[in-house]
This record gives structure tokens, sequence and C-alpha cells, in this order.
């Protein structure tokens, strides 16, 4: 279990963050949502343990890790843009991290990885040959074959589209229940958040507004902030797609 106490953040006078609370059970897919700098990307840093925080504590299955190092704590991180090395293919990336991890990772489980997440035929290829959905996937690959104690994303389904973005979020939950692996996502769409976790945390402007199930923020909002947001941000997505329906079908 992860547990957030009273944390805290600001750069310089902006506060960023106000006494955050919050655990998470072991294989949870919990979403950090929120508009543009609400404080989520921050949140997920801090946990990350690439941004310091100025208050509160970490702590992970009863170990506080607040001043561990972020290389100690084994949270690995899918970055948005993927951080893919271009002059590398495909296999090259997935296993890159394990130069400095030598005898953690079996060939036999690596393998496995990469028939989980359906990559033999793209091993070669460079990665300006795969398509984004590829390229997710590999992302995927490289942080699992790392065995991170935790899986944080950072907006993975943004440069994605239609059946490939429904494809990766079905990978997203089977990867989370396959190796009962707790996944923390930062996004800024309700509806990604609504369908892809089990627990969605609304922040804005640096405070929780609600945590809870997609059925009890949807059902059960706890401010007026949090309904608006949801409902709004879903009727601009739904006329979004009624607009492309047309255009494509008039």
């Amino acid at each position: 279990m992860l547990k957030l106490k009273n944390i805290s953040k600001q750069f310089d006078d902006k506060v960023v963050l106000k006494d955050i609370n919050l655990e998470i059970k072991t294989g949870e897919i919990v979403s950090l949502l929120g508009q543009s700098g609400s404080g989520k990307t921050t949140l997920l840093n801090i946990i990350l343990g690439l941004t310091k925080m100025n208050s509160g504590n970490i702590v992970f299955n009863g170990v506080d890790v607040s001043n561990i190092s972020m290389k100690e704590r084994g949270f690995n991180i899918v970055f948005q843009d993927y951080a893919l090395f271009p002059h590398l293919n495909a296999y090259e990336n997935i296993v890159y991290g394990l130069k400095n991890k030598k005898g953690s990772v079996t060939k036999k489980e690596i393998q496995e990885y990469i028939e989980f997440l359906e990559l033999e035929p793209h091993l070669t290829k460079k990665i300006g040959e795969l398509s984004g959905g590829q390229k997710q996937r590999v992302a995927l690959a490289r942080t699992l074959v790392m065995k991170p104690e935790i899986l944080l994303l950072d907006e993975p389904l943004s440069a994605l589209d239609g059946v490939i973005k429904e494809s990766i979020k079905e990978r997203i939950k089977s990867i989370a229940k396959e190796f009962k692996l707790t996944t923390i996502i930062v996004t800024h769409d309700p509806e990604e958040a609504l369908t892809l976790s089990d627990k969605v945390l609304i922040i804005n402007n640096g405070s929780i507004s609600q945590f809870g199930t997609p059925h009890e923020i949807i059902n059960e909002p706890n401010n007026e902030f949090v309904k608006e947001f949801i409902l709004k941000q879903l009727q601009i997505k739904r006329q979004n797609i009624l607009k492309l329906f047309e255009y494509n079908y008039a």
C-alpha cells in the first residue's frame, strides 16, 4: 500500500499542493485528474522521487520512503513522449535499462513481457518505424522488465486516438491485474480516468476535491467543481465526437 501523508509543495511563493492525504492499495489503478496547472503532475513527480516536497511523508508498504532516492524507491515512469531512443530498435529500447540491473530479470521473463504486449513482430524495427500505439507498448515493456514496485504513467493516451487508445487502455488494465502492479496515471481527460481507473483523485488548485470510484464521482460528486468539471468535459467530448461523426458521414 502507498500512503501520502500531508504532502505540500510550493515553488517560490506559489503553492502547488496543499495537504494531500491519500491511500492507494496494491494493484489498484488510480488516476490523478485535473485541469492544467492543478498540481497533478507535481504530485506524480513527488511520488516518483523526481521532485522534493516541502512537507509530508510518503509511506510504501510500511516503509517511509520520503527521503529515499528515486532510484532506490523502485518506482518507474512512462513519460508522455515515451522517451525512447531513436537510434536503437524496439528490443534494444526494451532491455536498455537492464545494463545496470544485471541478473534481476531472465531472458524468459523478458520474452513473456514481449509476448504479453504483442511486440514480437516489431522487435527489430527502429522507433521511427513504429506507430504511436507500438511505441507506447515498447515504453511499457521497457518499464515492466525493470520490475517496478509502482507503475507511473504521465498522460499515456494523449497522443493516441480511436481503436489504438482503447487497446492501450485494456493493456494497462491487464498489466495491473496480471502483475498486481499499483498503477498511477496523470490525465486531464475525465473520460479516460473514469473508464480506466479503479479510483480517481480529482485535484483543483493543489487540493483534493474528491477521491473515489468512478461510480461515486459520477453519481455522488463532492462539490460543484467536481460536478461541473466532469460534466462539462464529458459534454465537450461528446459534442466533438458527434461533430466528427457528422463530418465523416455527411
